[in-house]
């Protein structure tokens, strides 16, 4: 599911769907044909939706001799590593049995990769390195409650990494140098002046950092000597769009992602011994994005913009040929994973709505330049299946704002493939989380479970939003259950006034923000939807604040600024007001509740209060709590056991297709502490799976 924070063919910017034309030609005393009833699709399972892909993260390493790849151990997910030139022989090399291994990267010391694992989805995230020669696996930050930041890993300094620790200070990252040969730690500099995050050149020398300030700006600090001296004012109306997206390895140029004094973020190249700036790219449409810079400098080569879709701007001659190569693979989009050291060899990834991603190898050698061999397909159950494409579309909100949206119909709602409806079907508003995040094109698993049900899926970047430059960001201030949810009002009326459903037959669906959404529209417009799915949703914006992680400290300014200020009177009534718990007695319409118990930024307590206040007032809901889960599930079983509850409960409510839940509780942590009658055999199904884990 779209969720929350994370960080990729020139596309056609489409019109909003219209109704189907009337035939001119036709006699008009001619006696009409029956329309053909289009037929249903195959059921694709969800075990080929949501089970563990078969690869997934594939990667070489710097000096090109191994491949390495994401891929079930026992059904979790583990790190696979191979010799480059012989996928077949790869093995396991780490040996997680919980929630599975999602993040990992190569160092530059010889055969030894580092991986991120929390525990249970605490977000606490221990940093481990991998000996391929010895088979040793270390923790590099055993330290309790402590979630690691790595801020360094060079080719210069091949034996060790910069690592961020909170094991002193909960909220705040001293910086350590790391020797992955022996796991010690060396202090570099501890963190006494609420430093947000470090920049260092390729030799270690920290050059650049960045503080948070009360008024919700942020400090650009310079290094000047053994102390900091401010180099840059971020104002708080720039900060979500203003970031540095690196510095050359020789620590000569900062490459900084700027919305001042614009709209949209540009790139510029800042030159570290006289400040003077370079404009290298920008688009009026939307913000600077993720970027590809040069292994053994770190200058950067590339960058991507993305509105509709995403489109890759080359910065000079080095890239360019490769981009076109590359575009060529098919009308989709394409991202490069990794490059080795002596830049020969990349790993490129294809994908487009209707195609999982697909893994190849890029060659650069002379002789070979712009070979491309196909390595792997992440979900290959996936081929042949009917999947559905995804229409990138604006609608207008009521105040003349452009909302950049993602529809996707059913097949058997779209027979010609035009991206408008031949009928009216059920939908599912699916709400992006963050909400400073945005939705985008691709393929998405959730979307295409749902179309293949047979509901239209809808989403929206609504204010608030990011990548569309400040003000369309800075448009959500303040607008939590007001102009932010009015914008998803509005795509809804849209596409009831397009044919695409009818009123009576939306539901809305999110996680994070999404799940907050949700549980808004159940609230603040009970008229709207027909239903809600809410995945680890806050319902109440005090205890929300109230209870963020510390190491969120930086960025609790833009939280209080953006939302309400819990400090003060005002700021503590508009988070009241603006809860869904203060209004759960409007809830009039069918709702799943979603949680992981471990979850550190939407706690537990944020939906046991709702399920508290509508068991109070007699209010039916179903909840679903994961005891081994945090802010989203992670485990396969535990994510095939909710979507085949919520598959089921959808269906209920909307009267779309469903594959019963049989034995998708298998392997799951799952409880449902209220509400197992109100989804078509969920009770049946619990029965059976209390008593496997009894046995």
């Amino acid at each position: 599911m779209r969720t929350t924070l994370l960080v990729s063919s020139l596309a056609l910017a489409l019109s909003a769907c219209g109704g189907k034309q009337d035939d001119t030609t036709a006699a008009a005393n001619a006696t009409p044909e029956a329309p053909a009833v289009p037929k249903e699709v195959e059921l694709i399972p969800r075990e080929a939706l949501f089970g563990n892909p078969e690869r997934a993260g594939v990667q070489i390493s710097p000096d090109g001799k191994y491949l390495s790849w994401i891929a079930p151990v026992d059904g979790v997910m583990n790190v696979w590593v191979a010799p480059a030139n012989d996928p077949s022989a790869a093995r396991a090399v780490t040996e997680d049995k919980a929630r599975g291994i999602r993040n990992y990267f190569w160092s530059y010391h010889p055969d030894t990769l580092l991986y991120l694992r929390d525990s249970g989805g605490d977000e606490d995230f221990h940093l481990y390195s991998v000996d391929l020669a010895s088979n040793q696996s270390r923790d590099l930050t055993a330290f309790p409650k402590t979630t690691a930041q790595v801020v360094g890993v060079s080719p210069t300094q091949p034996g060790s990494i910069l690592v961020g620790m909170n094991d002193r200070d909960a909220k705040w990252h001293d910086l350590y140098r790391v020797d992955l040969a022996s796991g010690a730690r060396t202090l570099v500099e501890k963190n006494t002046q609420e430093i947000a995050g470090y920049i260092a050149d390729g030799e270690y020398n920290l050059r650049y950092a960045q503080r948070s300030r009360p008024d919700g700006g942020m400090d650009i600090l310079k290094r000047a000597g053994d102390a900091w001296e401010k180099s840059d004012d971020i104002p708080f109306e720039d900060v979500l769009t203003t970031s540095t997206l690196g510095l050359t390895n020789d620590g000569k140029t900062l490459y900084l992602a700027d919305s001042r004094n614009r709209n949209t973020s540009a790139l510029y190249a800042v030159d570290s011994a006289t400040g003077e700036r370079k404009l290298l790219a920008e688009d009026a449409r939307a913000d600077i994005g993720g970027g590809l810079s040069d292994p053994r400098t770190g200058e950067l080569q590339a960058v991507s913009v993305n509105y509709l879709r995403e489109e890759w701007k080359p910065l000079g001659d080095a890239l360019a040929a490769d981009l076109k190569t590359l575009e060529a693979i098919g009308p989709g989009e394409v991202g490069v994973n990794s490059r080795t050291l002596d830049d020969k060899t990349w790993i490129v990834t294809y994908s487009a709505a209707e195609s999982p991603v697909v893994y190849y190898r890029y060659d650069r050698t002379p002789g070979a330049e712009g070979k491309l061999t196909k390595l792997f397909s992440a979900r290959p159950a996936l081929d042949g299946k009917p999947l559905a494409p995804m229409w990138p579309l604006e609608i207008k909100s009521r105040d003349g704002l452009n909302l950049v949206s993602y529809l996707t119909l059913p097949p058997q709602a779209d027979a010609n493939g035009d991206g408008k409806a031949d009928h009216p079907v059920p939908m599912v508003l699916l709400v992006h989380g963050g909400p400073w995040a945005r939705d985008d094109y691709g393929y998405s698993s959730y979307d295409q479970w749902l179309a293949n049900r047979g509901y239209a899926v809808l989403g929206v970047n609504f204010r608030g939003s990011t990548g569309f430059g400040k003000e369309f960001t800075n448009a959500g201030d303040g607008e939590w259950a007001g102009k932010m949810h009015d914008d998803l009002i509005d795509a809804v009326q849209w596409a009831v006034g397009q044919g695409i459903t009818t009123d009576d037959k939306v539901a809305i669906m999110g996680g994070s923000y999404g799940g907050y959404a949700t549980l808004a529209g159940l609230t603040f417009t009970p008229d709207t939807f027909a239903c809600g799915v809410d995945i680890v949703g806050p319902s109440n914006l005090n205890t929300l604040l109230a209870t963020v992680p510390p190491y969120w400290a930086s960025f609790y300014e833009q939280l209080a600024k953006r939302m309400g200020d819990p400090r003060t009177e005002e700021g503590k009534k508009w988070l009241t007001e603006r809860s869904p718990l203060t209004h759960a007695d409007k809830i009039t319409k069918p709702l799943l509740i979603g949680q992981g118990a471990n979850d550190p930024r939407v706690k537990q307590a944020e939906s046991d209060q709702i399920v508290d206040a509508m068991k109070a007032k007699n209010i039916p809901v179903t909840y679903v709590l994961f005891p081994d889960e945090g802010h989203g599930f992670a485990r396969p079983e535990n994510n095939k056991a909710f979507n085949a509850i919520t598959e089921n409960f959808l269906a209920k409510c909307l009267g779309g297709r469903a594959q019963p839940i049989g034995e998708d509780l298998k392997g799951s942590s799952v409880t449902v502490p209220a509400g197992s009658d109100g989804v078509e055999g969920l009770s049946a199904a619990l029965q059976v799976h209390t008593q496997d884990v009894r046995k």
